[in-house]
């Protein structure tokens, strides 16, 4: 709406009871919200109405499923944030989720109070992780870490990282030189309280595939990366070079 501060959410999901809970939940949130049943009727409209600042996208759907729908928004809106918001929680399906650019991934079954949070950090409502520095900047070597506009630069280059790697890579660079637990940076990405993976531990497959995107990212910049080093079964460490 015309002179509204509110963020306008985009909601696009076949599931029109789950729609409607949705909605009440986020406009009572302070949001306000456009919904679509299906990826095409979303992508028509996106040209010709208010632009949201961010999507929540269902992935399976008739017609375009939420990955073709994300593939479009990178072409028509680079820069616009998605959330997947699916049932289907298995790693394959976040994992392809983010290669695709998308901000996030939250499984329905989630609780709204961490889907909520998720948006604001996004939005930049609330700060990113609770690790982060005193300063809006860390500066580690090479590696400078802008909190506030979530920007990565590394020896003088951006990194192309997710919200939730850009919290870990914070996490991190907050703790240059000492070894960070599995659940603390799964805490840094996804909130304390969220939970994903099989089993009380699979937080720490989602850990490691996500310092493995982390380190690719860095790598396709600069080949000779190597700062993010393991601790076999605790966690990693971002190495503080000495000299």
């Amino acid at each position: 709406m015309a002179g509204d501060s509110r963020p306008l959410i985009a909601l696009v999901d076949d599931d029109g009871l789950f729609r409607e809970s949705l909605t009440a939940n986020l406009i009572s949130a302070g949001f306000t919200v456009q919904e679509w049943g299906d990826g095409e009727a979303f992508l028509a409209a996106l040209g010709c109405q208010e632009k949201p600042d961010l999507v929540l996208l269902d992935w399976k759907m008739p017609g375009l499923n939420g990955i073709e729908v994300q593939g479009r928004l990178r072409t028509l809106r680079p820069e616009l944030p998605v959330i997947f918001l699916t049932m289907l929680g298995e790693q394959v399906f976040e994992e392809a989720a983010l290669l695709g650019g998308a901000a996030d991934f939250v499984e329905k079954s989630r609780g709204f109070t961490i889907l909520q949070r998720r948006i604001r950090i996004i939005l930049g409502r609330v700060p990113v992780t609770e690790v982060a520095s005193a300063d809006d900047r860390i500066v580690i070597g090479e590696l400078i870490l802008d909190s506030e506009s979530r920007r990565a630069i590394w020896r003088g280059r951006q990194v192309d990282l997710t919200v939730t790697e850009f919290a870990m890579v914070q996490a991190l660079a907050g703790k240059a030189g000492r070894d960070v637990g599995f659940r603390q940076l799964y805490d840094a990405g996804r909130g304390k309280g969220f939970h994903a993976g099989a089993g009380l531990d699979g937080y720490r497959v989602n850990v490691r595939a996500a310092i493995k995107r982390i380190r690719g990212k860095f790598r396709d910049l600069d080949p000779s990366f190597d700062q993010i080093t393991a601790y076999p079964g605790f966690g990693y460490c971002w190495r503080v070079d000495h000299g």
